[in-house]
């Protein structure tokens, strides 16, 4: 025993403490391999579990890109029917002459009726794929595909009833209206049937939770958002076709 001396710590055990404790993990085993802590060439290695969880979950996640797509077309449909909605105000509010309103066909008041259902309708339908409940989601997404065609064929009808009675586009600004208005309406209405087939082919094949699932449900929020402004538009419109004339 040498009095007054004191031993060294090598160095080499001083920086392995140093990193032990950063990492915070367990000391190394002495069979002279690198340890989990070690980080070896994997700079990923030096991250806590927790955070290499995290980055596995990120990179397994679907991006969302119908959630884009769609705020980007209910851009647009707000743009259109914002700048159709106001010159129909400006115009009903001068009483020029040839301002002629009538009153709305029966078909209107059906089509109302249908588009509030179908927007109930595909509510369960979503949740239904939220919860991976395949036969509901299809018997549900059916029905709100069947309601879509109905309000559809409903508009036409009240074409029909409209052209009999002797009220055309020329000549009477509001009947023009009227036929822009809805028929606008109808045709982002048969997109977001197109829409509505799209999720009704991935529902009829049976997945497990995982990537396909979190597509889906991605996708039916975002024609969800789609189907329910297009049931808020057309209160709009029938308000404004009803009663502000």
């Amino acid at each position: 025993m040498k009095v007054g001396l004191i031993d060294e710590i090598p160095e080499e055990t001083v920086a392995e403490r140093k990193r032990r404790l950063r990492a915070g993990s367990n000391p190394p085993s002495n069979n002279g391999g690198g340890g989990p802590d070690d980080g070896g060439d994997d700079p990923r290695g030096k991250q806590p579990a927790a955070k290499q969880f995290d980055d596995e979950e990120d990179d397994n996640r679907v991006p969302d890109k119908a959630k884009v797509v769609t705020w980007f077309l209910l851009l647009v449909v707000l743009m259109t029917f914002g700048g159709l909605i106001g010159a129909y105000i400006v115009i009903s509010t001068n009483n020029v002459l040839e301002w002629r309103p009538f009153e709305l066909p029966l078909p209107i008041w059906v089509s109302t009726a249908l588009i509030l259902i179908s927007s109930f309708v595909y509510h369960v339908a979503q949740r239904a794929i939220e919860a991976n409940n395949q036969k509901r989601s299809q018997q549900f997404l059916i029905g709100t595909t069947v309601l879509g065609a109905a309000f559809i064929s409903s508009q036409l009808l009240a074409w029909m009833a409209l052209v009999n009675q002797g009220l055309y586009m020329s000549g009477n600004p509001y009947a023009g209206f009227f036929y822009i208005m809805t028929g606008v309406h109808a045709a982002h209405v048969a997109g977001g049937i197109v829409a509505l087939g799209a999720i009704l082919l991935r529902a009829w094949t049976p997945t497990e939770y995982g990537p396909e699932l979190e597509y889906r449900r991605n996708l039916a929020r975002s024609v969800g958002w789609y189907w329910h402004f297009m049931g808020v538009l057309w209160l709009v419109l029938f308000v404004l076709l009803g009663f502000w004339k």
